[in-house]
């Protein structure tokens, strides 16, 4: 009975290694492992074509064939695609010329060098292999909340480490303001894109992205994972507010009290999760009336006029409402028109007492569109409305220059010049 050489045997334990080591699949390993010696005769010959690598997984070796051309004995140019016909007889003897005949190739015969070759070659290949498998996975992962470990944090991006060493990398933009981690803690997040240039994947992820809000209410709130809770529509200011229209097909069901829970314990977790975001939940409907007033709460809207086909909102308050709908930096107004994707825009309702003022669009012929804009964006919507505030509170509410400022202000009061 032949036995391996130990060469042979020294070399199926090297693939052996890298086949635990890796994980790889039994097939896979096999294709890489042909692939790999093909390779690298091609590499020592020029060529590979006539050579046959043939895996027994079960036993656990492989075995090389060469085919070659039977020539007359002063006529063999390349021994390697060639053979004699003296030496082809040895090894069948009813070799003829024209014929191929095909030799079993002792590896012992390849050297150290080629064995060296090969380690490094299936290694390379491997490396591939593993390259592929990371991005199907994660671009199969693609809107899932996954956890890493902290391993650096740069000017732009932070480099997280999942619980098999892979990178996930978490920009600065994809971060919530006040995000603060110190090496080796516990990052969560949601994959939003999976890039595989020059055959490297690079997972991105996102704290920012509303689907991470949305992940985050299916994992603390049972009947949104079930379905029994659908999630409209979310808007987000990370860090800041966010707003989550929910609804429910099933009337036994309050779909903002089974978000929110009993005393906030369900959403509690969401927003330390979110540094403090503030969330509102509100019920969805298709009244896009109703939708746009839910948006807008706490604020109560006295009326509104609706532009459905270029949409458009103007929504009248008591001047008393008017903070309220615009909220803390703007926040209220701006999520209200991302979550019902309407362009809202807020004006006080003037009392009888106040029919002597004057709104800003009608100064839209001496002043810019875009500054008037920047009052009607803090709630001030006459003339009145600006002249009542310092120019002070003007500089630092609406981010203007003090000589607009000052333009707008001669403007307006010269309206009243006469009063």
């Amino acid at each position: 009975m032949a036995t391996k050489n130990p060469e042979s045997i020294n070399l199926i334990d090297i693939f052996q290694e890298f086949n635990e080591f890796k994980r790889i699949d039994k097939q896979t390993f096999i294709n890489v492992l042909k692939d790999s010696f093909t390779s690298v005769i091609t590499k020592m010959y020029g060529t590979a074509a006539n050579y046959d690598v043939i895996v027994n997984p079960d036993k656990g070796d492989l075995e090389i064939y060469r085919n070659r051309l039977v020539m007359e004995d002063d006529d063999v140019a390349n021994p390697d695609t060639q053979i004699a016909l003296s030496d082809a007889l040895k090894l069948d003897d009813e070799a003829e010329v024209g014929e191929e005949v095909t030799d079993k190739v002792d590896m012992a015969s390849f050297g150290r060098r080629m064995i060296l070759n090969l380690r490094q070659t299936l290694a390379s290949k491997i490396l591939e292999l593993q390259k592929e498998s990371l991005y199907q996975k994660y671009k199969e992962m693609i809107g899932q909340i996954v956890s890493g470990e902290l391993y650096q944090v740069w000017k732009k991006e932070m480099l997280l480490l999942d619980e098999e060493g892979n990178e996930l990398y978490l920009p600065k933009q994809n971060q919530i303001p006040t995000d603060f981690y110190r090496k080796g803690e516990i990052v969560r997040a949601v994959v939003v894109q999976v890039d595989n240039k020059n055959q490297t994947p690079k997972i991105i992820l996102s704290r920012t992205a509303p689907l991470f809000l949305q992940r985050m209410f299916e994992q603390e709130v049972p009947e949104v994972k079930e379905g029994l809770i659908a999630i409209k529509n979310i808007a987000r200011i990370p860090g800041e507010r966010a707003k989550v229209a929910v609804e429910t097909f099933d009337e036994r069901i309050d779909p903002v009290g089974a978000c929110v829970g009993v005393k906030g314990a369900r959403i509690h977790g969401i927003v330390r999760e979110l540094r403090n975001e503030n969330i509102d939940v509100i019920n969805y409907t298709s009244n896009v009336k109703l939708y746009i007033q839910r948006a807008l709460a706490p604020a109560k809207i006295s009326s509104m006029e609706i532009d459905e086909e270029a949409k458009t909102a103007r929504v009248y308050l008591q001047p008393e409402e008017v903070s309220l709908a615009i909220g803390k930096g703007g926040y209220n107004i701006k999520l209200a028109c991302m979550l019902t994707g309407y362009q809202i825009d807020v004006y006080r309702e003037i009392n009888e007492q106040d029919f002597d003022d004057i709104y800003l669009d009608e100064f839209n012929d001496e002043i810019d569109q875009w500054v008037l804009d920047a009052f009607k964006a803090i709630g001030l919507d006459t003339a009145k409305d600006v002249l009542g505030k310092s120019k002070e509170e003007l500089l630092k509410q609406t981010d203007l220059e003090e000589e607009t400022i000052d333009d707008v202000l001669r403007i307006l009061a010269s309206e009243f010049e006469n009063d």
